[in-house]
């Protein structure tokens, strides 16, 4: 796996390093003495999917808190999607930046999202599938969120006027 850090302390986009010949290629998308070699929390504990049925679908921005924070592993296995984190660290030199990378089938890259980061992806295809790896069961009463526009971190969202975004993904509040 090919380790490339992002300007977020801490978050790294990861490509599979593949090992190819006439049949195809072989490639470690998960090795936990890679993530422990390279100081990321390697205690993945749930894996879910998310299926979106039609491009322009917005989900996030979501985060749990303390002390059921969680490290996530994004991957888009079907279609792409644009894929957001910000820090919300406080101490943290790249406080409320944010990075989004496109995810998608053909590329097979991840992106690691450190505990205390906030997460949502827009989806540029219809049928897109993601795929990720938590550190954490999901607490419904330690889930939080912000808006996906909220001018504190301006995130430049590649979407169009026709999004579908869930009730309480609009709910949320502005960062304080």
């Amino acid at each position: 796996m090919i380790f490339n850090k992002t300007k977020l302390d801490g978050a790294y986009v990861i490509e599979p390093e593949r090992l190819e010949d006439h049949r195809g290629f072989f490639a470690r998308v998960w090795c936990e003495n890679e993530f422990s070699k390279h100081g990321l929390n390697s205690a993945l504990l749930q894996c879910n999917i998310a299926f979106n049925y039609k491009k322009d679908i917005l989900r996030g921005m979501h985060y749990q808190v303390a002390p059921y924070q969680e490290v996530k592993l994004v991957r888009c296995t079907q279609g792409s999607i644009f894929d957001v984190i910000v820090d919300l660290r406080p101490d943290s030199s790249s406080y409320k930046d944010w990075v989004g990378v496109e995810l998608n089938a053909e590329n097979r890259h991840m992106l690691y999202v450190p505990e205390g980061f906030a997460h949502g992806y827009l989806t540029l295809q219809d049928n897109s599938e993601v795929f990720y790896q938590v550190s954490q069961a999901y607490t419904p009463e330690a889930e939080r969120g912000l808006r996906w526009d909220d001018p504190a971190f301006n995130i430049a969202w590649p979407y169009t006027d026709d999004l579908t975004i869930s009730g309480k993904d609009k709910a949320w509040s502005y960062y304080k």
